[in-house]
Parts: structure tokens; C-alpha cells; sequence
């Protein structure tokens, strides 16, 4: 239960330090971002309270989610009619805080008092973004157990493609929720973006069987794959995922931020469905146990640093709890009681049948 618990408050954390006050997300340096952050005393010296350290919408959509995951509902069609009810009701709070425009976008398209269409939204060309994965890792965590799978990959997608309705984008809350599983089972980091591979068919026949716009999804489905093979081939991770990532000797904060924008879609790291997760992963693999590191890899970098922050910020919490988390990062966190809460939740609804 406790790693459920820092899981929802490290997403929380990850988010409003890469997020600070829309201020960090505006850079494309994360040597501009490492500087700031040495002149505020270094990650040890931060206190993250509401006012100047809030967090993002990508925590509000998250915690909207396990709203709906741990509420009563008796189906999944239930399940998804909370979720929308959760999402459009978010859409004024998420306001200020600089939100995905595809987040915005699908939320006024969901339909509350259509009782059977209520959670299908359009497809949208522009709808690649982040914003369906940063909020889906506590999918994973309802149903982390191997033989929930096809429950996580159809909640997954139906959640992902209400606001994100193209295959880069709800592929990336397919993503983190399948990540978020493996982590509570134990499974070793390094075979998470093979096994996710591994997983996708399971994706394209659920969108199949539910025959909503798979024209247009063949067009753009082969993106998100090719874009995680070139990442799993350049980091020269087996197929059968039992080697050690290999990382360049030479590896600072300038040369990340070239690395992490040769994956991105556009120039700006995170900013899409696909290398969100990629970024949180590379980071997860690259630090181990080591919470600084992981900041300085996920986090203190130029882009979506918020986005790339709450993912791997939840998937650390759910392997290493808060031992070596920085009181000061989360004590005063904006909604800290209700994520712990939701954390607690999300632990004994996915100990129940349903």
C-alpha cells in the first residue's frame, strides 16, 4: 500500500518540478534548468508547497482517473461514464495551468448526458500528445496482475483515446499503464520497452474489435513502434531484455537534451505520446534507486519536463516508495492527502474482483 501511496504523490512531484509554475517548461535547455536549480540550493533545499511550486493539469487528469477507478461502478461502460463526468468537470480546474490543448479539446468533446456514446470523441490529426499518458498510470496500478492485462489494455485505450484520439497518443497511456503493472510485479526495468512491444498486437485488435476509426489509425498506428524499436536498438537492449542498457561514457545534460530531442516528434522532448514514456523509462533505467539522478535525467531537462517528470515520478514510487525522497518535496505538495488517499484506494480496489 505504501508504494501506491508515493506513487500518486511522486507523480504529483515529478510534475510540479518539472512543471515549476509553467516557468521551467518554457526552456530548451536543461543546463539553463540545472543552473536555476543550483541557485535555488539544489533538489535537497526545495519545498514544494501550492503557491509556487503547484502542480500541473497532468496531475489533475491523473488523479481525475483514479476518481473514476475507485469509484462504484459495476462495468466498464459505468467506468468510462464516471471517467467522463471526472474529465469534463476537470477541464475548468485545469485551467491556468497551461494544459495540453488536446486535453482541453477532447474533454469539451465528451458527451456526459449521451448515455451510449458518452466517451466517443473524433478522431483528431493533433491529438499526439502527452496528456493521455500522464494520465494513465494508475490504470496500471487497478489492474497491475498479469491475468488483468486484457482489462488494462481496453481501459487503457478507451481512456486514452476520450481526450487523445490518435494512436500516438493513447499508445502512450497504453504505455504507462502496462509500465506502472510491471513495476508493482517486479519486473525488471530493462525488459519493460520489449515487453511493452511484445503487448501492442493486443492494442491493435482491441481498436479492431471495437471498429471506431481504424482507417485512420492504419495510417499513423506504425509511428509510436517505430519510434520505441529505434529507442530499444540505440540503447542495444536484447530482445529478450536480460543485457544492461548501454548509455555514452559521455553523457551530461547537453548531451541528453540532444538525445531526447533526436527521439521527439518536433524538437521539443516529451512532447508526444511516444517519447513522454520514453524519456521517463530512459531515465528509470539510467538511475536505478538513485531519486537525484532520476530528477536530473527526467525532470531537469528542456521540454515537457512536467509531463516526462509525472510518469517517471509514479513508476519510482511504486519500486522505491519515499525513503529517499526529500521531505521538503512533498510534505506541503499541493493535493498531497487526496493522492495518498487515491494511492490507498487504487491498492484495495485492485485487490477486488470485478
Amino acid at each position: 500500500m505504501e508504494k501506491f501511496k508515493a506513487a500518486m504523490v511522486l507523480g504529483g512531484v515529478g510534475d510540479a518540478l518539472g512543471f515549476r509554475n509553467s516557468s521551467w517548461e518554457d526552456y530548451a535547455s536543461g543546463k539553463t534548468i540545472q543552473k536555476e536549480l543550483k541557485q535555488l540550493g539544489g533538489l535537497e533545499k526545495l519545498v514544494l508547497d501550492e503557491e509556487n511550486w503547484p502542480v500541473s493539469d497532468d496531475t489533475l487528469m491523473h488523479m481525475a482517473t483514479a476518481e473514476a477507478l475507485t469509484s462504484d461502478y459495476w462495468s466498464l461502460e459505468d467506468l468510462y461514464r464516471e471517467m467522463v463526468r471526472l474529465y469534463v468537470s476537470a477541464v475548468e480546474k485545469i485551467q491556468g495551468r497551461r494544459p495540453d490543448p488536446a486535453t482541453v479539446e477532447g474533454c469539451l468533446q465528451l458527451k456526459p448526458n449521451n448515455y451510449i456514446l458518452a466517451w466517443h470523441t473524433p478522431f483528431n490529426e493533433k491529438a499526439s500528445g502527452f496528456g493521455a499518458a500522464t494520465k494513465a498510470m494508475c490504470i496500471g496500478m487497478r489492474y497491475w496482475q498479469p491475468e488483468r492485462i486484457e482489462n488494462l489494455v481496453e481501459v487503457s485505450i478507451e481512456c486514452g483515446r476520450m481526450t487523445h484520439n490518435h494512436p500516438t497518443g493513447f499508445l502512450g497511456s497504453f504505455c504507462t499503464a502496462l509500465f506502472a503493472s510491471f513495476a508493482i510485479q517486479g519486473k525488471p526495468v530493462v525488459q519493460w520497452g520489449r515487453d511493452m512491444l511484445k503487448r501492442l498486437p493486443m492494442a491493435e485488435e482491441y481498436c479492431r474489435k471495437t471498429i471506431r476509426h481504424m482507417a485512420e489509425y492504419q495510417e499513423h498506428w506504425f509511428y509510436f513502434e517505430a519510434k520505441w524499436q529505434f529507442y530499444l536498438e540505440e540503447r542495444q537492449i536484447a530482445e529478450d531484455g536480460e543485457n544492461k542498457p548501454a548509455f555514452p561514457d559521455h553523457y551530461d545534460v547537453e548531451e541528453m537534451d540532444k538525445t531526447y530531442r533526436r527521439w521527439s516528434s518536433e524538437g521539443r522532448p516529451g512532447r508526444r505520446g511516444h517519447d513522454a514514456p520514453m524519456i521517463a523509462y530512459d531515465a528509470l533505467l539510467g538511475a536505478g534507486s538513485n531519486w537525484a539522478e532520476l530528477c536530473s535525467r527526467a525532470i531537469f531537462h528542456g521540454g515537457e519536463s512536467g509531463a516526462t517528470g509525472s510518469i517517471a515520478g509514479c513508476l519510482y514510487g511504486l519500486m522505491y516508495d519515499l525513503n529517499n525522497i526529500p521531505k521538503g518535496l512533498y510534505e506541503k505538495l499541493e493535493n498531497r492527502e487526496r493522492l495518498e488517499h487515491l494511492g490507498e484506494a487504487l491498492y484495495r480496489s485492485s485487490k477486488e474482483e470485478k
